[in-house]
């Protein structure tokens, strides 16, 4: 056994660098409530002989032996792990394992990885970080989005662009045309008048 042990020993100093696609873990983080209770998954594409669970512990620096699995679901749990905290089910395929811990409090703090032993190694899962607090943040508010500002100038309500009067050119042009057709039309009109008031005062004057 000293070598798995050695090699897991390497593959903590470098995180990430034993992890490979026979296990595969989830979810990758957990945030939850002390006293409440959390599960972690792993997944297994090949053959085996049982899972292994270990915890890794930052604060501690310390790498600790959990519990392990066999197909036939037999536990063996390590050194002053409670078997009431800890507890693994298996499916009955054995193709996933998922561990539950209960009772959770801020000494389980830390990651936690599945293991399988092949050919003298340990392969180890992609990793869960668990992490305990008393009190859950609170989801972020829905905040909604501003009305849009009323731009200045020109574009106004309807009725007051009516009352101030419209200063766009799509208004006054179509505008200032209508007044110069009106104005146009009414030149006749004027110069027929004008030729009838000069031959009533004509026969005015001859009579």
């Amino acid at each position: 056994m000293a070598r798995p042990w050695l090699h897991l020993c390497i593959c903590l100093q470098i995180p990430g660098f034993c992890t490979n696609l026979l296990l595969s873990q989830t979810p990758r983080n957990i945030l939850a409530q002390t006293n409440n209770r959390t599960e972690i998954l792993c997944e297994l594409k090949k053959e085996h002989a049982g899972v292994y669970w270990y915890r890794w512990s930052q604060e501690r620096q310390n790498f600790e032996f959990l519990v392990f699995s066999n197909p036939l679901g037999k536990a063996t749990y390590g050194a002053n792990i409670s078997q009431e905290k800890f507890s693994v089910y298996g499916a009955r395929s054995h193709s996933s394992y998922s561990l539950h811990i209960s009772h959770l409090h801020a000494s389980d703090n830390g990651t936690y990885y599945c293991s399988i032993s092949q050919s003298s190694q340990l392969l180890l899962g992609s990793g869960t970080r668990l992490g305990v607090v008393d009190v859950l943040p609170l989801p972020p508010k829905s905040t909604q989005a501003p009305l849009p500002k009323k731009p200045a100038g020109c574009i106004t309500k309807s009725k007051a662009a009516i009352k101030k009067g419209a200063c766009s050119p799509l208004v006054w042009i179509p505008l200032a045309t209508s007044v110069l057709v009106l104005l146009l039309s009414l030149v006749p009109t004027a110069y027929r008048l004008h030729r009838l008031r000069r031959r009533l005062w004509l026969r005015v004057h001859r009579q």
